[in-house]
């Protein structure tokens, strides 16, 4: 391994169940890149898909365990879920900007928060950490011909005060990584539309219009595939897209960090919705 870097790691609940692809390719991936994840010690949900709509304090007291567990291994916390990112960085905001949040965030949870530690999406990590030099080292197959819709979704960019993560409007952090591997990310309009993913279960008629506008306009941008960071924003995109009239496979961008580098013996795609497999092998790279 090269590199040497080394991060605490929230993996999130969907890590363990809908989203298992996206944790065992990130760990491979970096495994691959020389970089160490330590997972934080008996970590929580952080509450993501609707304790913000309940319960204000619990919202923010969720994921400040969180980072109260992160604050003992003195790492950076690198999170791949956008979702849970923008939690964390909320509790984040809310413990350095407001101090009567700050006691009773800190009473509830039972700890000292400490303002040096960094909280940081895996994205940013990818691209910023790792840099794209070690990136291009890792690489054995270029993902060339393979038109991407890089997708962002409402969480990872929005708060920009919160997130401070990229271009609110235009973000290119995924476009940039997707081109480094060989892909052609496509230039479409809809990157941090809201797919509705936390309304899933309570108003899928309006989640289905919200996720067939989005996959409809990556096809009409001529994208054989969208690319996401977000365990429920790559479900919810797959699941409820008319299959029969787009198809688009969803791939978290770590598993096609995984194509690019040439990583044997993974089974990433066996809990895919729409079977990536064709879309690879029509381009040679599986």
């Amino acid at each position: 391994m090269e590199g040497g870097d080394k991060y605490s790691y929230f993996p999130g609940c969907t890590s363990h169940s809908t989203a298992v692809e996206y944790d065992l390719s990130t760990k491979a991936v970096l495994k691959a890149l020389g970089v160490e994840l330590v997972e934080i010690e008996d970590w929580n949900c952080c509450g993501a898909a609707a304790v913000h709509s309940t319960n204000k304090l619990l919202s923010l007291c969720l994921p400040a365990r969180n980072i109260a567990m992160a604050q003992k291994n003195d790492l950076e916390l690198v999170v791949p879920c956008a979702g849970c990112f923008n939690m964390l960085k909320r509790s984040e905001r809310a413990l350095r900007t407001d101090p009567d949040s700050r006691r009773e965030i800190e009473s509830t949870v039972g700890f000292t928060y400490r303002e040096d530690l960094r909280i940081r999406a895996l994205i940013d990590i990818v691209v910023n950490g790792i840099g794209f030099d070690r990136i291009e080292k890792r690489v054995q197959k270029h993902l060339t011909g393979m038109k991407v819709a890089c997708y962002y979704g409402c969480a990872l960019v929005r708060h920009p005060k919160i997130t401070q993560l990229d271009d609110p409007e235009n973000p290119q952090y995924l476009d940039t990584l997707m081109a480094a591997l060989g892909a052609t990310p496509v230039d479409w309009s809809y990157k941090t539309d809201c797919c509705g993913a936390d309304l899933a279960l309570t108003h899928g008629d309006v989640v289905v219009k919200l996720v067939n506008r989005i996959v409809g306009m990556a096809k009409e941008a001529e994208a054989e595939c969208l690319v996401c960071s977000c365990g429920l924003c790559q479900m919810n995109l797959e699941m409820r897209q008319d299959i029969n009239t787009l198809g688009l496979p969803v791939f978290y961008f770590t598993e096609l960090m995984g194509v690019a580098f040439g990583l044997k013996g993974n089974d990433w795609w066996a809990k895919h919705v729409i079977n990536p497999s064709p879309l690879l092998v029509s381009l040679h790279l599986r």
